[in-house]
């Protein structure tokens, strides 16, 4: 099984601990802290995307999980496995930026939510409303652990192992 990591908005070198939590075998692309464009990320996702099959992991975090849900819903992709670390919502109940709001068909992929209440930079609210717009899928609310997921890492494990 092969796991791509997808980090967030400038989070390359910041999410780098987080990724490595996930196993030696996770790839991750380094996106544009410049170009916070859809078509940058997006351009820079594909191709890492077609070389997944079915059954393999993806982890996206903050906005690199808004990036891949928009991409999900483009065209089919293998049924890859997807955990959404912390998921900002940009609908008008969310941070209301139509650029990167997903109003797509829900993707066939399996997507779990995962996001900790004391999270300082994506308020917890936005789990709620991700999971209004992907109904089927399953949700992980921690209390604690901020937007690094900081002391959650071997649940994060176990969850992405079921």
């Amino acid at each position: 099984m092969r796991t791509l990591f997808i980090h967030g908005a400038g989070g390359f070198d910041e999410d780098r601990p987080l990724a490595a939590a996930f196993g030696a075998h996770a790839s991750m692309p380094r996106m544009s802290d410049e170009d916070m464009s859809y078509e940058s990320w997006a351009g820079t996702l594909r191709p890492a995307l077609a070389e997944l099959d079915d059954g393999d992991l993806v982890i996206a975090h903050s906005f690199g999980g808004s990036i891949l849900l928009l991409i999900l819903a483009e065209e089919a992709w293998p049924r890859f496995d997807v955990h959404m670390l912390a998921m900002p919502n940009w609908g008008p109940k969310g941070w209301a930026i139509a650029d990167y709001e997903f109003a797509a068909p829900v993707p066939p992929q399996s997507i779990t939510l995962h996001h900790c209440a004391d999270d300082d930079v994506v308020p917890h609210s936005h789990l709620g409303l991700n999971s209004a717009l992907l109904p089927r899928a399953p949700v992980a609310s921690y209390s604690s652990g901020g937007h690094q997921f900081d002391g959650r890492h071997d649940e994060l494990r176990a969850a992405f192992t079921h």
